[in-house]
């Protein structure tokens, strides 16, 4: 579904990427870790054509995300956001429905509702939440939300950037619970950012480690505390000493 290949990005004298190389399979998890400023969420907004790579090829789905009909390639995407990103002025429903109430879908704001309601029981909310602000949800609660409109339009690939930051560990293991189940529901392609290694285990088929603009390792989620890479190793253990070398 998704082909990365020798992809180099740079900001001026800042080389973020040097070299990737990834392939994420139709139905499968991907999920990438790394240390902050290794370039995991460049590396998305490649995928995605936001950002245009120096050199390298991406390909998703057969498809350049640079050329050819932007709208109908954002279309195989959903996104769940690290923030949350809702908008405080809409309430929850419109929220998890704004792309069905855009562009090409447009549907009624009746049909739109009723599929929001059903995102959001989905991800276990009441249907009462609908029509509350996202002010009034609690954290756990506003990344249900992201997460019943990252699908509410049935993409084909979704992305996580760090579905669990500012949750407490129990939620965290909720969220990890619902994504991993969705994303098998749905039969998606998903790739995951993230440095929290409970999300990793519980979300992952495949860990792609990013460090110093390349693909350090990667493989099986099972494989990885037998890896033998001493990056991996240090990164996913939360070592100091190692062969990354933390700022002191």
């Amino acid at each position: 579904m998704i082909t990365i290949k020798d992809v180099h990005k740079a900001f001026g004298d800042n080389r973020v990427l040097a070299g990737v190389n990834m392939h994420v399979a139709a139905g499968h998890s991907m999920v990438i870790i790394g240390g902050s400023g290794t370039g995991k969420s460049v590396l998305l907004k490649c995928v995605l054509g936001l950002i245009t790579p120096d050199s390298g090829t991406i390909e998703v789905n057969g498809v350049n995300p640079n050329s050819g009909d932007r709208d109908a390639f954002l279309d195989m995407f959903g996104m769940l956001f690290q923030g949350g990103a809702l908008f405080d002025s809409l309430p929850v429903w419109q929220n998890v429905a704004f792309r069905l109430l855009q562009g090409k879908h447009r549907l009624s704001k009746k049909d739109a509702y009723d599929i929001a309601v059903e995102k959001l029981r989905r991800v276990g909310l009441k249907a009462s939440v609908a029509n509350q602000l996202p002010a009034e949800l609690s954290g756990g609660m506003q990344k249900r939300v992201g997460l019943a409109r990252a699908i509410a339009a049935e993409p084909e690939i979704i992305f996580f950037d760090e579905p669990t930051t500012g949750l407490d560990p129990i939620m965290s293991g909720v969220i990890n619970e619902l994504i991993r189940e969705i994303v098998v529901e749905m039969g998606a392609t998903a790739m995951t950012i993230t440095h929290d290694m409970s999300s990793v285990r519980a979300i992952a088929d495949e860990v792609a480690m990013l460090h110093e603009g390349v693909v350090q390792w990667t493989g099986k989620v099972g494989d990885m505390d037998e890896s033998g890479d001493p990056y991996l190793d240090q990164f996913i253990n939360a070592r100091p000493e190692g062969p990354i070398e933390s700022v002191r």
